[in-house]
């Protein structure tokens, strides 16, 4: 989704633990970023996704017939894919 660009002239004001500022305070200085400008980004991308994920999307009768038939029916993992799932983690 694109950022809004327009005048910035609404406050938002919150209150956090000295851990959870100091928290958001480095993550903010490695993205090179003012706190500000990282809460509100981050913030708002988190809106985003929650709104994303509780979309309703309609169907025509054909393709929701093929989007259900996709998942009754769901393509055979290929060998491949087989192999990536069954291999240890380097990390473990």
């Amino acid at each position: 989704m694109v950022a809004n660009t327009s005048r910035r002239d609404d406050v938002i004001q919150i209150r956090a633990s000295r851990e959870t500022k100091a928290l958001l305070q480095r993550a903010a200085e490695l993205k090179q970023q003012k706190l500000s400008e990282f809460m509100l980004e981050s913030a708002r991308r988190s809106a985003e996704e929650t709104i994303l994920d509780r979309n309703l999307f309609h169907l025509g009768d054909e393709a929701y017939d093929r989007f259900v038939a996709l998942l009754d029916n769901p393509p055979q993992a290929s060998p491949e894919v087989v192999a990536r799932y069954r291999r240890k983690a380097p990390w473990a």
